[in-house]
C-alpha cells in the first residue's frame, strides 16, 4: 500500500463540483437539508480491483467533503494524458436514500480560471446503478477532438455536469411552412414538440405525424426531424423506409435535400413523397406505421 501511495497519488489534482439532484432528474422531488452525509465506496461489478488500489480510493473517499442530502456531485481524483487524448478519473457521488442511474449527459472539464478546456457527451448509463449514498470512481476519456484548449492544467481543474446551456426543444419550421401553414396549426404543432420526450443530447431521431396515399400510388410521409444536438446540422442525403402495421416494408427511397438544416436543439417538420415506383406493397395498413434509415445503410 505505501508502495503505491509513494507514487504521487495519495491527494487529489482535481477540485469538486456539487448540484443538486433535482437538477440532473426531473422526477426528485425531495431537498436537500442540513444533514451531513459521507457516501461510501462502491466499485462497479466489472472494475477488478487490487487490494492496493482499493486501499488508494478508499483513502481518497475519506478524504471528501460531505455532501448534504439529495446531492450529487463529481470529485476530480487524476487527470493523465494518454495517447487519445486525456483521462479523468473522478468520484462520482450521491447522497440520495435511493439508488441512481444516468442517462447520455454533456460534461465539462473546467480549468481554475473556470474556463472549459473540454466538452464532451458521455454514456452515463454505463457508469451502472449507484447504490444509495455511494460514492463510485469512474475514467472519463476526452478525445483530442473534444478539447477546446491544447494546454490542460495538472491540478485544480474541476469535473462539472452542464446544465445551463441546455434549451427548451422547440419547433423548427422552414419559411415555406412559416408562409403557407396556418397559426392555428403552427400553435398544435408547438405543443406537440413541447409535450413530447425531447431527443436525448446528440441524438437525431424522425417521428411520424401524417402518412397519406394518393389515388396516383404516391405516398406522401409528413416527419418531425428531431435535432438533440447543441449544433445546427445540415442533411444533404437521407435514406427512408416506411413500414406498416404488419412491419412490412411499404416504400423505401433516398432523397436528396438543398440547403436543408435542422437548428440546434428543436424539431422541424417535413413531407418526403415517395412515387408510386418506390411503393412495394399494395393495400398497406397505416393503423400504425413507423419511418426509419434502412438497414443497409446503417453502419
Amino acid at each position: 500500500m505505501l508502495s503505491f501511495f509513494k507514487r504521487g497519488h495519495a491527494k487529489q489534482d482535481g477540485l469538486d463540483t456539487v448540484v443538486d439532484s433535482n437538477e440532473l432528474f426531473s422526477t426528485e422531488s425531495a431537498h436537500s437539508t442540513d444533514e451531513e452525509i459521507h457516501p461510501e465506496l462502491s466499485f462497479h461489478p466489472t472494475w477488478s480491483i487490487s487490494v492496493e488500489e482499493r486501499y488508494y480510493y478508499q483513502f481518497l473517499n475519506n478524504e471528501q467533503k460531505p455532501l448534504k442530502e439529495n446531492q450529487v456531485s463529481l470529485s476530480g481524483i487524476e487527470l493523465k494524458q494518454v495517447k487519445q487524448g486525456y483521462m479523468v478519473t473522478a468520484f462520482v457521488r450521491s447522497s440520495l436514500p435511493k439508488p441512481i442511474t444516468f442517462s447520455t449527459m454533456p460534461l465539462l472539464l473546467i480549468g481554475p480560471n473556470g474556463e472549459i478546456l473540454a466538452r464532451k457527451v458521455f454514456d452515463l448509463s454505463e457508469l451502472g446503478e449507484i447504490p444509495p449514498r455511494s460514492s463510485r470512481p469512474w475514467k472519463f476519456l476526452f478525445e483530442h477532438d473534444t478539447l477546446r484548449t491544447s494546454e490542460i492544467p495538472a491540478v485544480d481543474w474541476k469535473l462539472a455536469f452542464e446544465l445551463t446551456s441546455r434549451k427548451t426543444h422547440s419547433l423548427d419550421l422552414a419559411e415555406s411552412w412559416e408562409k403557407s401553414l396556418a397559426d392555428e396549426d403552427k400553435q398544435k404543432l408547438q405543443s406537440l414538440v413541447q409535450s413530447i420526450q425531447p431527443p436525448k443530447p446528440g441524438e437525431v431521431n424522425f417521428m411520424g405525424l401524417q402518412i397519406q396515399q394518393t389515388e396516383h400510388g404516391d405516398l406522401h410521409v409528413t416527419l418531425l426531424i428531431r435535432n438533440g444536438s447543441d449544433k445546427n446540422i445540415e442533411i444533404q442525403q437521407l435514406p427512408l423506409q416506411v413500414e406498416d402495421a404488419a412491419g412490412d416494408i411499404v416504400a423505401r427511397g433516398a432523397f436528396t435535400l438543398n440547403d436543408f438544416e435542422v437548428k440546434a436543439n428543436t424539431s422541424k417538420p417535413w413531407t418526403f413523397i415517395f412515387p408510386k415506383s418506390l411503393v412495394t406493397k399494395e393495400n398497406p395498413d397505416f393503423r400504425s406505421w413507423k419511418v426509419s434509415l434502412p438497414q443497409t445503410q446503417e453502419s
